[in-house]
């Protein structure tokens, strides 16, 4: 069963993050991307029944990106965190 998809793209120069939720229902949702070295992040969090984010990034390459879901902040069944969500160049 795939309860969220991650969606990364870049536009413009630009990368985009888009954390879709497939659970049906209403889940506490973290999305968050930074440039490399964690700077200039840009996050969105709330109770989602769709999506969270977009999120931005101005200098995507090698971007890190942390996605969070679960029904609360401290129950989660997805947190996960990668240092590449954009290809590196």
């Amino acid at each position: 069963m795939r309860l969220a998809t991650l969606f990364a793209y870049e536009n413009g120069g630009k990368g985009c993050a888009i954390l879709d939720n497939n659970a049906g229902r209403s889940q506490y949702m973290y999305l968050k991307v930074c440039r490399v070295g964690g700077t200039n992040c840009d996050p969105d969090s709330g109770n989602f029944s769709e999506y969270a984010g977009p999120v931005y990034v101005s200098s995507f390459a090698c971007a890190p990106v942390t996605a969070k879901m679960g029904q609360s902040s401290s129950s989660l069944y997805i947190n996960y965190t990668s240092e590449y969500v954009f290809p590196c160049g």
